[in-house]
């Protein structure tokens, strides 16, 4: 507990902030490696993405390096990344 103009005031559970913070993102990285098609049907099964959302991200990673493809909180996106990245895709989760 810290005081502020001499009341007390109770600080949130800071990890409770983090997980439910909604500024998180599967960040998906571009390689010379997966197909088009690949990377498409993994953005389709584990993001949930309709074809032509994952058509358009594939490509934005195609030609920016690097895109969100998944925002949300962070305990949302855990199992996305380590999908993603189990099925052989460069994910990360960055704020």
């Amino acid at each position: 507990m810290v005081f502020i103009d001499g009341k007390p005031f109770e600080l949130p559970e800071t990890h409770q902030e983090v997980l439910t913070d909604k500024s998180w993102a599967v960040v998906l990285y571009n390689d010379d490696v997966n197909t088009f098609d690949w990377v498409i049907a993994c953005l389709v099964q584990y993001c949930g993405h309709n074809e032509i959302q994952a058509e358009q991200c594939a490509w934005f990673v195609h030609q920016k390096g690097k895109y969100p493809v998944k925002h949300g909180a962070l305990e949302d996106l855990l199992p996305v990344c380590s999908a993603l990245c189990e099925q052989g895709l460069a994910a990360k989760l960055e704020q």
